[in-house]
C-alpha cells in the first residue's frame, strides 16, 4: 500500500483497532499473557510456601536466627550484610521449593524434552554420515 499521508491514518482509526485486535489475539501474544498470569499466581504459591513453611522451619532449626538485621560498621557507615545473607537464603529456599513442587507434579526440570520427528531424522542422517 503506498504512503497516503497522515490524514489517511487519522481517518482510518478503525483499521488501527482491527490491526491491534489481530495482534493481541495472535497465538504468541495470548500465550505470553497466559504465561504471565499463571507465573504471577505461581509466584504467590511459592512465596507462601517459603514464608509460611520453610522460613519458620529453618528458624526453628537454627534457634530463631535472623540475619536481616545484622550490620557491621565501617568508618561510621552501617553496612547491612545480614540483608544480603537473608536474601541469598530466601533465594535458595525459593529455588528448592520450585524444584520440589515441579518434582511433585511429575515434571523433572533437568529432563530434556523429547526430540521432534525432524530432530530424530536429522540425528539418524548424521549418524549414517559418520559411518
Amino acid at each position: 500500500m503506498p504512503y497516503q499521508g497522515i490524514y489517511y491514518y487519522r481517518l482510518n482509526r478503525f483499521d488501527m483497532f482491527k490491526s491491534l485486535k489481530a495482534f493481541l489475539l495472535r497465538g504468541d501474544a495470548l500465550a505470553l499473557a497466559v504465561g504471565v498470569v499463571i507465573g504471577g499466581a505461581f509466584n504467590n504459591i511459592i512465596t507462601a510456601l517459603v514464608e509460611k513453611f520453610f522460613s519458620p522451619l529453618i528458624g526453628a532449626l537454627l534457634g530463631g536466627l535472623d540475619f536481616s538485621t545484622s550490620v557491621f560498621t565501617l568508618a561510621g557507615v552501617a553496612i547491612g550484610w545480614g540483608a544480603i545473607v537473608q536474601a541469598v537464603i530466601n533465594f535458595l529456599m525459593v529455588g528448592i521449593s520450585l524444584y520440589l513442587f515441579l518434582r511433585i507434579l511429575g515434571k523433572n526440570p533437568n529432563e530434556a524434552p523429547p526430540p521432534t520427528p525432524t530432530e530424530s531424522l536429522l540425528t539418524e542422517i548424521r549418524d549414517l554420515l559418520k559411518k
